[in-house]
């Protein structure tokens, strides 16, 4: 099993999750840890520059922990069979630990869709 952590800042789980580009992905066997290590998509890989049509190397994954998204984000991940899930817990060792003992707490997803701005040039 493969579980991702949004982390930009590679210390804390990042909130906006469709413009993070760095991403911990831990290899899980048998509920235990046995591999972590840092993932960075380049810009127009990040969910929120990219088509949810398009591959993408989070493909792989079973589970995204972020500290939040959108109910766009939530189907996209979904509609790949990627468990998201929200969690307030900010450290990306204890929030993966805390899912595999079934301890995560979890929020729901930001209630609307992500609208963007676009401003005429």
């Amino acid at each position: 099993m493969k579980i991702a952590v949004a982390s930009q800042n590679r210390r804390e789980i990042t909130d906006h999750t469709g413009r993070c580009r760095k991403f911990w992905i831990y290899q899980v066997e048998n509920e235990t840890i046995t591999n972590k290590e840092l993932l960075e998509l380049a810009k127009e890989q990040s969910f929120h520059d990219s088509s949810p049509n398009d591959s993408s190397p989070l493909d792989d994954i079973q589970v995204l922990i972020a500290g939040g998204m959108g109910t766009g984000l939530v189907r996209r991940l979904e509609n790949k069979d990627i468990q998201p899930l929200i969690t307030t817990e900010t450290d990306p060792d204890k929030a993966v630990e805390d899912y595999l003992q079934g301890s995560l707490i979890t929020k729901a997803a930001e209630p609307h869709e992500h609208g963007h701005k676009h401003t005429e040039k």
